[in-house]
C-alpha cells in the first residue's frame, strides 16, 4: 500500500525553488498524484503558479520512503498566496484538498499532512485569530477525511520575513510562528517544524531550494 502525504498552505508550501541550486532526487518509490492517478514524481510536484519549483515535500518523501522502504505518493493542494480563510471548512480550497484526498485514499494511506501557510495573515487585524482559525481547519480536516491519528506538520515562517520589502505586515511573521507553536503544545499529533536559520531566495518572501531540502 501506498503512503500518501497531504500538502496544504500557501506558496512556500507550493515551492519556489530553483531547481537548479539542487541535485534531483531520483527515487523510484516517490509518486506525486495527477488526475487522480499516481505517477513518477518530477518538479514541479505542486504546479499552482508559473514559477513553481522545489517543494519541501520531495526530500521529506524521499526520507519517509527510504525509512519505511514503502512507496509515497504526494496529494499536492497549495496554492500561492492564499490566506487562512480561504482554507476553512467549506471553503474551494479545503473541499479541493478533500476531494483529492479523497480519490488518493482509494489507493494509499495518508501517513501525514504538512501545512505551510501564514504571510499572509500577518496584519495585525488578521495574526490574533490564528490560532482559533488554524485549529478548526485542522479539527475539519480529521473529521472530513478520518485523519484522527495522522500527524499534521506546521512549518514555521522563514526569518528573512523580517526584512521583506513587500508587505510591512510580514514583520509579523512571529506572531504566526507563536501561534503554531502554542497549537503544538496544546493538541496530540502536531508538530512544530522550526524555520530558524534558512535562507531564503532574492526576494526575501520564499525558501531558496537548498533551504527547504532542509526543511
Amino acid at each position: 500500500m501506498i503512503h500518501s502525504i497531504l500538502i496544504i498552505g500557501q506558496s512556500n508550501m507550493g515551492g519556489r525553488g530553483n531547481p537548479e541550486e539542487v541535485d534531483p532526487i531520483v527515487n523510484d518509490k516517490l509518486l506525486v498524484l495527477r488526475n487522480g492517478r499516481w505517477r513518477p514524481m518530477y518538479v514541479p510536484v505542486n504546479p499552482d503558479r508559473c514559477k513553481s519549483g522545489i517543494n519541501l515535500a520531495e526530500s521529506f518523501a524521499n526520507l519517509y520512503a527510504n525509512e519505511k522502504n514503502v512507496e509515497v505518493g504526494i496529494i499536492p493542494c497549495a496554492d500561492g498566496g492564499t490566506c487562512l480563510d480561504q482554507w476553512s471548512e467549506g471553503s474551494l480550497l479545503f473541499d479541493h484538498a478533500c476531494y483529492m484526498a479523497k480519490l488518493a485514499q482509494r489507493t494509499s494511506t495518508i501517513a501525514a499532512v504538512l501545512w505551510h501557510q501564514g504571510e499572509s495573515d500577518c496584519s495585525p487585524d488578521r495574526y490574533p485569530h490564528y490560532r482559533e482559525k488554524l485549529l478548526k481547519i485542522i479539527d475539519a480536516f480529521r473529521v472530513r477525511l478520518q485523519l484522527h491519528d495522522v500527524p499534521f506538520l506546521l512549518g514555521g515562517l522563514g526569518d528573512f520575513l523580517a526584512v521583506c520589502e513587500r508587505s510591512e505586515a510580514l514583520k509579523n511573521y512571529t506572531f504566526i510562528n507563536e501561534a503554531l507553536q502554542t497549537i503544538t503544545a496544546k493538541r496530540e499529533r502536531i508538530g512544530f517544524v522550526s524555520a530558524e536559520g534558512l535562507k531564503g531566495n532574492p526576494d526575501n518572501m520564499h525558501f531558496s531550494a537548498k533551504a527547504l531540502r532542509e526543511f
